[in-house]
């Protein structure tokens, strides 16, 4: 390609990325033409051949990237006679690059952001979100934990690296829930050269957004990674919001068996405890018994040990940015929206969870 006619195309494509950042797509018609057809046809079958493969194409696109810019920089610092040609040459070329990423990115996954939320596809009842209603949720939370342990612990846990059947079919029915009629099919748990980084940062998964993997960082203990599956498995879904991932996920796990069930109500309590006042996160703490305050006790274990406060400050104000960049007005902060969800939605007129009325 003449020098030329390389730069019109790059400054075309790096526009068309900008124009598509953006452009005010309404939300209900991104749900029609890309979410339930576009994306509809894709996501199964980019999962589908994903699957097909025991490691990661995430990696192999890194390397290829990485690998190609290097070799092209390279060239560019040989051929261009000056440094400062070089420079403007590789940044250039950077920006389309990083351009057309974005785009596919777009295109194969990222308009998801734009679909309209949960809150407004699904009953919902915000007078149901209370501080009662919190703290009645978190001692329902309690009692099945410690139901659960003894059988999910009995039971054991599905191969770190196979899709389990009873959860796909679970997830299945939560993504019903949801309003989502369209088939989807589970990624194969895989690990990633990005599990150094994973464990530094505290992020426990990731849904490859350019084939449409499910990615599960090394750390994650068996008790955890059923709703770490699930919520990225959610994020395939389509389903692109944080916290209406982790609502979708607690939804696939707590109706199938034990281990299934346990996975769920682990993580929700979390959730719940955090989002309590201090006094009734005491009184949930101390009615927890001893081997799911065992596993909380494991998992908070598992971050003192792998994260790095740095890595990981920094690593969620980059993705803080990211998320704010795709129009969750939240960032990082939708990951909380989970317990709104779980206390004001409602499937068929009934709530997620049986509470007394005067909780409510």
């Amino acid at each position: 390609m003449r020098i030329g006619n390389r730069i019109w195309w790059q400054a075309g494509v790096v526009a068309s990325a900008l124009g598509a950042a953006v452009a005010p797509l309404p939300a209900f018609a991104v749900d029609r033409w890309y979410s339930e057809r576009a994306y509809a046809g894709i996501q199964p079958l980019l999962t589908s051949v994903s699957n097909l493969v025991p490691f990661a194409l995430l990696d192999v696109l890194i390397g290829a990237v990485g690998v190609s810019w290097i070799v092209m920089a390279v060239r560019d610092l040989r051929r261009a006679g000056s440094r400062l040609r070089a420079a403007g040459l590789i940044t250039a070329r950077t920006l389309a690059w990083a351009a057309t990423l974005y785009l596919m990115f777009l295109a194969l996954w990222g308009l998801n952001y734009r679909r309209p939320p949960l809150r407004e596809t699904m009953a919902y009842d915000p007078s149901a979100v209370t501080a009662e209603a919190a703290a009645a949720a978190g001692r329902v939370a309690v009692e099945r934990l410690n139901a659960l342990h003894d059988p999910a612990h009995a039971r054991g846990w599905q191969a770190a690296d196979e899709v389990d059947p009873v959860l796909a079919d679970g997830f299945a029915r939560a993504v019903r829930e949801a309003g989502i009629r369209r088939d989807v099919v589970p990624g194969r748990p895989k690990r990633t050269i990005l599990d150094a980084y994973f464990r530094r940062a505290g992020v426990d998964g990731m849904t490859d957004p350019f084939f449409l993997e499910t990615l599960v960082a090394g750390g994650v203990l068996p008790f955890e990674r059923a709703f770490v599956v699930a919520h990225e498995w959610s994020h395939l879904a389509g389903i692109a919001d944080e916290g209406e991932a982790n609502f979708t996920a607690w939804r696939a796990c707590i109706n199938g068996p034990a281990p299934l069930a346990y996975s769920g109500w682990l993580f929700l309590y979390g959730e719940l405890s955090r989002a309590v006042p201090g006094p009734d996160r005491a009184v949930l703490a101390a009615a927890l018994g001893g081997g799911p305050r065992a596993d909380l006790r494991a998992i908070r274990e598992r971050f003192l040990r792998d994260v790095n406060r740095h890595v990981s400050d920094a690593g969620w104000r980059v993705y803080d940015s990211y998320l704010k960049a795709n129009r969750v007005e939240a960032g990082t902060a939708s990951y909380a929206e989970v317990v709104r969800l779980v206390l004001g939605l409602r499937v068929d007129g009934r709530p997620m969870i049986d509470l007394p009325d005067d909780s409510r």
